[in-house]
């Protein structure tokens, strides 16, 4: 399938999947692009999207950014997802380790320039493992961000070059945890302790009574989002 005709079908199919439900995109998906991995972040709404494939089509790929600086709770999460599913996760790790970050960038580069820290730990690895697919699942929603509010249930990524699915961005918050607790799936702990959205230890904290969900997030700087999404 060429570019022209993945563009034309994303159009035809961006307007009829609107309605669908999460299990039937991923269907859709996977029947359509055989050559599609998912993307998980082992957050509330990756491991809902994880679940859906082992019921769904079991042998796709789902890698991790190891960022090697993720909460000790997040890899535990992935191990007990491992054994639930009997699925291996690829692991995908930046070309620097944090040592040679360190030397080549200074100590602690994510709170002077969190972006270069995400671009080399994030967007790097990112744009390394999705030139070997020609689709890709993520879990975005659009009430987590305005910068995620116009997200399609599949749209083409212009910034990876590639067809994009996100089966749940019409969820709210509420349909996450309902699918979590009616399926008993598993899920980082760490959301019991007002953690909405997880990501590198450095950068994350726990969100006061009040604030937005991705407050926790770069908290007291204007960053908002790693750059994996557009």
């Amino acid at each position: 399938m060429n570019l022209l005709e993945k563009e034309d079908l994303i159009k035809i199919k961006a307007e009829e999947l609107e309605t669908a439900s999460a299990e039937d995109i991923i269907r859709f998906a996977v029947e359509t692009f055989p050559n599609i991995t998912f993307a998980c972040s082992f957050g509330a709404e990756d491991v809902v999207l994880v679940d859906m494939l082992q019921k769904i089509s079991p042998k796709t790929d789902v890698f991790y950014l190891d960022t090697d600086f993720h909460f000790q709770e997040t890899y535990e999460t992935r191990d007990r997802m491992v054994d639930k599913y009997g699925m291996e996760f690829v692991r995908v790790s930046p070309k620097l380790t944090p040592e040679e970050q360190a030397a080549e960038h200074g100590e602690a580069l994510w709170t002077v320039d969190p972006n270069a820290c995400c671009n080399i730990r994030k967007v790097e690895p990112l744009t390394r493992i999705l030139s070997q697919y020609e689709a890709w699942i993520t879990g975005i929603r659009r009430d987590q961000a305005p910068t995620r509010a116009n997200s399609k249930k599949i749209e083409y990524d212009n910034k990876f070059g590639l067809v994009k699915f996100n089966p749940i961005a019409g969820w709210t918050s509420e349909d996450v945890w309902n699918y979590i607790h009616a399926n008993n799936v598993i899920y980082n702990p760490l959301h019991d302790q007002n953690f909405p959205s997880i990501g590198c230890v450095h950068c994350t904290r726990a969100v006061m009574p009040g604030e937005d969900p991705r407050a926790g997030r770069w908290s007291g700087s204007e960053k908002t989002e790693c750059g994996l999404h557009k």
